[in-house]
């Protein structure tokens, strides 16, 4: 089955708390991103200051869907976002072409 990745590339704020970022992170998934159309999985990657969260949907279709509805989960999302430096954020669609597990 082809899967889609909304992929995101940021940083945190500077005064971010990790633990606290990562518990609106499972706030947000638990709460409102998991009961999206197509959704498969949320994976958070981090690399010193550099974040990735790469959410895997089933079709392209989907993964679109989500980031143009991302605003609806309300305070969720404002949560989340507030520990962001949103001027960071890159974000790409790809397909997943092949998977191995």
């Amino acid at each position: 089955m082809p899967h889609a990745v909304f992929y995101c590339e940021y940083q945190l704020k500077k005064d971010a708390s990790v633990p606290d970022f990562l518990q609106a992170a499972e706030t947000l998934n638990n709460g409102y991103i998991s009961k999206q159309k197509g959704y498969v999985s949320w994976k958070q990657l981090a690399d010193g200051e550099t974040w990735v969260d790469l959410l895997t949907f089933e079709t392209m279709d989907d993964c679109k869907k989500f980031e143009a509805d991302a605003g609806n989960s309300g305070e969720l999302s404002e949560k989340f976002y507030s520990f962001i430096n949103l001027s960071s954020c890159k974000v790409r669609y790809y397909s997943v072409e092949r998977n191995y597990q």
